[in-house]
């Protein structure tokens, strides 16, 4: 079973339905017990970090996705939610995350226009469970803050916006994406069924 993390702010519908159609079973929850049995944990989101911080602080759920990536089993940040996986971001102020992974989530800076949308190409930078066998191809992204990790390692791919933007991020049990798997055709279904594999 797949717990689909709810924390008051997350695409969590069309996610959990993408689970779903992969033909695994999926579980939309706030109960931490569930939580903490499930084989594999999706941390969404859609808003700003600060109040989704807020959010999983007053649920309590934040020592529950700590506690839960400390099992050692898959958790997956998708948008937001991969940046909440990061030390700190600068989203309307200076707001600490969960600090899985170390890193900064920074606004776009530059003459273009922000927020980034649209379809844009993966490039893959290290070899992971997450990407075998796949072939890079284009992905849909909806962000006006990226994430700068402080260690390249976790760096699994990233796409070009002006600059090389981070992507996919992995260390050990922990992965994020930054664009919508469940939005991002053959590509991001593929990523998402790599991960709910990891789950078993």
């Amino acid at each position: 079973m797949i717990a689909i993390i709810d924390y008051g702010m997350g695409n969590l519908h069309s996610v959990s339905k993408a689970v779903e159609r992969l033909g695994f079973e999926a579980v939309v929850t706030s109960d931490p017990e569930v939580i903490l049995s499930a084989s594999g944990a999706v941390l969404p989101g859609v808003g700003a970090f600060g109040d989704a911080m807020s959010n999983l602080r007053e649920t309590g759920l934040k020592e529950t996705v700590l506690e839960y990536a400390a099992s050692g089993k898959p958790l997956l940040g998708i948008c937001l939610g991969m940046q909440l996986l990061f030390t700190e971001s600068e989203e309307h102020g200076q707001h600490n995350g969960l600090n899985l992974l170390p890193g900064k989530v920074v606004r776009f800076r530059g003459p273009y226009k922000v927020p980034h949308m649209g379809w844009n190409r993966l490039s893959f930078r290290r070899s992971s469970p997450l990407l075998e066998g796949l072939e890079e191809g284009h992905v849909y992204f909806v962000h006006s803050y990226h994430v700068i990790p402080e260690e390249t390692n976790d760096l699994l791919a990233t796409t070009d916006y002006y600059q090389a933007v981070t992507a996919i991020v992995g260390r050990g049990n922990v992965y994020g994406m930054q664009f919508h798997p469940e939005k991002s055709s053959d590509l991001g279904m593929k990523l998402l069924e790599r991960f709910l594999k990891l789950c078993r």
